[in-house]
């Protein structure tokens, strides 16, 4: 595939059914990202303002935990493209600071859900449990390859079991 054909989102995301906690089984390196992280986490909430909150967590190489708060507000009429920032909260209004993040392919009941940036460079495979089937999980990435994502360099950080919870996070600072 070349880079010719542009990523295709979903054509629509249900936010309220979105919402929650996900584990992260698989992810294109990212350069803020200890790519040694474990129990990687994300979690979803929906703001007053219609903004989704961005909770994303796990423990870095050392073991200590670690926190990435953003916010993410949908582009589109589907709400399945969205833009994120993680920038502290004054300074999220700075246009080319976002991030994309658009949901690729989801399953119907919104246990599996592949996300990615239509660049190509940043790539996610998240669920509501810390391990899913290997036939489900290569139905995924072979949709993240048919879109032309290049998964040499894919990590499968580990779950051990752990949360990072908001006690671990207080001790930290």
């Amino acid at each position: 595939m070349t880079d010719a054909s542009p990523v295709a989102a979903i054509p629509s995301l249900d936010l309220n059914r979105y919402l929650g906690k996900w584990y992260e089984i698989c992810r294109l390196p990212l350069k803020w990202e200890d790519e040694a992280a474990t129990d990687v986490t994300a979690r979803y909430s929906l703001e007053d303002n219609g903004t989704v909150h961005v909770d994303n967590r796990c423990f870095d190489e050392e073991g200590k935990p670690t926190q990435a708060v953003g916010a993410a507000t949908p582009v589109n009429e589907g709400k399945s493209q969205l833009k994120v920032s993680f920038l502290p909260e004054g300074l999220r209004w700075i246009p080319f600071m976002k991030g994309d993040y658009w949901v690729l392919k989801l399953d119907p009941d919104y246990r599996l859900a592949l996300v990615g940036t239509p660049d190509r460079d940043h790539l996610w495979l998240l669920a509501r449990e810390p391990r899913v089937d290997g036939r489900e999980k290569e139905a995924y990435l072979a949709e993240a390859r048919r879109q032309g994502f290049d998964l040499s360099r894919l990590i499968t950080p580990r779950h051990t079991g752990r949360d990072v919870t908001d006690a671990l996070l207080a001790r930290q600072s």
